[in-house]
């Protein structure tokens, strides 16, 4: 309990740190990865060409790796001046974006070919076929392994720690550096990471249940009729 109460500050700073990191991250990714969706299922075959490479390269790609490239590459380019948290969040983004991509590219999938055919058949373009018809019977499978996606995400903020973030992942070398067990602080960063996962998983789990259960009944329902 020493560790956490002497250094409860300091726990307060980074966790907050690891938030921010992952809220900016998810959002960025969800928006990207939604763009990237829509180009792989799109008509125009450059657009598929492009999406795919993207997702191929970003997803065979370590984090590590891509971190390391905008924390220490990146600013070497002399393009624009941004700070490390900036980079994190960017390489957070575009390497999250690619699993969102092809979770919401099998979510599409489930949605019947007749539906877009209908869409078409009403003077609908592609873009509309997706706004208003696919992606929105898509949610149901989305969602689920979506929040997957983004609890792997937010244990992912600790790569940022080796690359001057501050995050709760890096709390270790402050401890040392005051002589309090590392071990002990991160135990409680585990516990802390835990506690920001479960409410996520909880939520997963609960439209999961209740998805199954509304398609059970529009089964049994369709099986009357």
């Amino acid at each position: 309990m020493n560790v956490l109460l002497d250094n409860l500050g300091e726990f307060g700073i980074r966790f907050l740190g690891t938030i921010e990191l992952f809220v900016i991250s998810s959002i960025a990714s969800l928006v990207l990865g939604t763009l990237l969706a829509a180009m792989r299922v799109s008509p125009v075959p450059a657009m598929r060409i492009a999406a795919t490479t993207y997702v191929t390269l970003l997803r065979n790609t370590p984090l590590t790796l891509l971190m390391f490239f905008f924390a220490f590459g990146f600013p070497r380019l002399e393009i624009v001046d941004l700070d490390y948290f900036t980079l994190a969040v960017i390489a957070l983004s575009l390497y999250t974006a690619a699993f969102v991509c092809e979770t919401i590219r099998a979510g599409i999938s489930t949605v019947p070919p007749g539906q877009a055919e209908a869409a078409r058949a009403l003077g609908l373009g592609f873009g509309q076929s997706l706004g208003l018809v696919i992606l929105p019977q898509a949610i149901r499978a989305v969602v689920p392994p979506l929040t997957s996606v983004q609890i792997a995400l937010i244990k992912n903020t600790t790569v940022a720690a080796g690359f001057s973030v501050v995050e709760a992942g890096g709390i270790y070398s402050t401890l040392s550096e005051r002589g309090y067990s590392t071990l002990g602080g991160l135990l409680w960063v585990a516990l802390g990471f835990l506690v920001l996962i479960t409410p996520m998983t909880l939520l997963q789990r609960s439209l999961e249940r209740r998805w199954s259960a509304s398609s059970g009944g529009t089964r049994v329902g369709a099986g009357a009729r």
